[in-house]
């Protein structure tokens, strides 16, 4: 087990994931909680979908995958099963945060206007007993140098009162990306952690690059695609 899994299972139980519109927070949230189940946290492990602005990476919509995996997944007062588009946050969602014996992911919604969901929920979160990951994608507009990066980081921190615990490289290019996406992705997160004073703490990867990256000198956390068929059912 590499040092990344070994904090995200042995650290503060309560994981928040944010990022940039388009950097691959809810796929790396939804691989995250599968990863965690596998690793022997199923039955005790929720993932909260936050998200209530992007209607199309929902990680609600993997929620059957994930109950079959050992994963409570909450999300709106329906759970998905009125299949309307209305962004709501089901009140059930404090009931992981409350429980100690539960390690909860909250996927929140991108940018920091996304992230601002996070203040309603502000008494569940002290000083040291959460891990608030930012997603760090080179390959966004928006993140595509690290000073806009860190200013991105900061404006997340300004919003929601919260202090970002680490980041995450997730310089992918969905289907086109290759060994070298990942490696230049990791040295432009390490730029923005020198910016920042966040930690890196790993660098995804699908898991068919991940023989190619050899041993990069760095964590690497292997990531699914379970967001995209969905994505694409709704273009048809």
């Amino acid at each position: 087990m590499n040092g990344f899994m070994n904090q995200m299972l042995h650290g503060p139980r309560k994981i928040a994931v944010t990022g940039h519109f388009g950097s691959g927070k809810t796929e790396f949230a939804v691989s995250l909680a599968f990863a965690l189940a596998a690793a022997g946290e199923a039955g005790r492990l929720a993932l909260c979908d936050l998200d209530i602005e992007n209607p199309y990476f929902r990680s609600r919509e993997r929620g059957e995958a994930l109950e079959r995996s050992g994963v409570k997944v909450y999300s709106d007062p329906y759970n998905g099963r009125n299949g309307s588009e209305l962004q709501t946050i089901a009140a059930a969602i404090r009931a992981p945060l409350e429980d100690d014996g539960c390690r909860v992911v909250l996927d929140c919604g991108g940018d920091n206007i996304g992230a601002m969901v996070m203040n309603q929920f502000s008494k569940y979160f002290g000083e040291g007993d959460y891990q608030l990951l930012c997603i760090v994608n080179c390959n966004r507009p928006g993140t595509d140098t690290p000073e806009k990066a860190a200013e991105h980081v900061r404006a997340i921190e300004t919003t929601t009162g919260l202090r970002v615990t680490a980041l995450v490289s997730n310089a992918h290019l969905i289907r086109y990306t290759t060994a070298e996406t990942v490696l230049e992705g990791w040295d432009f997160t390490q730029k923005t952690a020198a910016l920042t004073g966040i930690p890196a703490l790993c660098a995804c990867c699908m898991d068919s690059l991940v023989p190619a990256l050899g041993n990069p000198g760095f964590d690497i956390f292997p990531i699914g695609m379970h967001m995209r068929e969905s994505y694409l059912d709704k273009q048809v």
